[in-house]
């Protein structure tokens, strides 16, 4: 079966990936993206959907799915070519200095150039560790929140130390009918205003903090009824639940790409800061996989990878093309593949 010919593949359709699709198509280049999960969005949809996200310009506010949202409807213009539910399975240099690409679902494609934009890479929340709970994830033990409204006015128990158990610690206590925090110690890993919020809740009444650990669960009928936290003191304390969040944060692999022959530093691919090119040319990644001295790992850190990497993409692709610097405020060119040609 022959593979089809694209300018470029994107491995990732988190926030990134996507704003790459923005940058490349500003500059007249098509792209086919790739993703292991179901739908686009990566972890802002799989992870935290309503959570606030505060740093990205122009939006005081901005929910991680809303933000999702606007990406998908900025690159509508462009016609991505979008393969969801797809694990990339290969990647290898051709002879002519192309790249042939396969997924687990039989997709070929052979590209111009590539952007691995995948993240922290395949990704999987770090379980519960107690006996049954096997038999309760996503009905009552959950790894992640997708609708916040699903969980008002219900007894729940938040498992974990991070942003995310406090995040959402604070975000449902008071729309829940009972909340307790369950951490190993008294000490957090989240943002200190987040932490203190929570005490502020504790001390108000609204909600309990058990320092401690969870080791077994209770139910009746198939239903969860409690958990038994065994606290710091050596007790056991058994909690009436409804639900169980467990945010003990993510297993990051990288999966396949461990093993494409590209250049690694402690699990990230390393890259230069003019093109973001891995060590293979033609090879680029940005967002979270990536590293380089004075990294952070920022959303707004990785747009601006994306811009870069879309310019070198573009040499890379088109190396005899003088190169312009335009501005979709003035260039025709650039509106007219933005669909506002002739906007005021």
């Amino acid at each position: 079966m022959s593979e089809q010919y694209v300018e470029t593949v994107i491995v990732g359709a988190g926030p990134v990936g996507l704003f790459q699709i923005f940058e490349l198509g500003l500059l007249g280049i098509s792209a086919h993206i790739i993703d292991s999960l179901g739908q686009a969005g990566g972890q802002c949809t799989e992870l935290y959907p309503d959570k606030p996200i505060y740093d990205i310009p122009a939006l005081p506010i901005c929910g991680a799915q809303e933000l999702i949202d606007r990406l998908l409807e900025q690159v509508k213009p462009f016609n991505a070519t979008f393969h969801l539910g797809q694990e990339v399975t290969e990647l290898r240099v051709l002879e002519n200095g192309k790249f042939h690409v396969a997924t687990s679902t039989g997709t070929r494609l052979t590209a111009g150039a590539v952007v691995i934009a995948g993240g922290v890479g395949a990704f999987q929340a770090r379980r519960l560790g107690i006996p049954g709970a096997e038999a309760f994830e996503g009905r009552a033990i959950h790894y992640r929140v997708k609708s916040a409204g699903d969980f008002f006015n219900q007894n729940l128990v938040i498992c974990g130390g991070g942003d995310s158990a406090l995040d959402w610690t604070v975000a449902l206590c008071e729309k829940a009918r009972s909340l307790t925090l369950v951490h190993r110690r008294a000490e957090f890993r989240a943002a200190p205003a987040t932490v203190a919020r929570m005490r502020d809740l504790v001390a108000a009444g609204k909600m309990q903090f058990v320092q401690g650990n969870a080791v077994a669960l209770h139910n009746e009928n198939d239903r969860l009824t409690g958990l038994d936290v065994q606290t710091a003191e050596g007790q056991t304390r058994t909690i009436a639940v409804d639900h169980v969040f467990a945010f003990f944060g993510l297993h990051p692999k990288l999966g396949p790409i461990a093993e494409w022959g590209l250049e690694l530093d402690k699990k990230a691919l390393k890259v230069d800061t003019e093109k973001f090119q891995t060590s293979v040319p033609g090879i680029f990644a940005v967002g979270d996989i990536n590293t380089y001295p004075g990294k952070k790992k920022l959303i707004l850190s990785g747009f601006h990878e994306a811009a870069l990497a879309a310019f070198a993409i573009q040499h890379h692709l088109f190396p005899e093309k003088r190169q312009f610097l335009q501005y979709t405020t003035t260039s025709p060119i650039m509106q007219k593949r933005l669909g506002v040609a002739g906007a005021a």
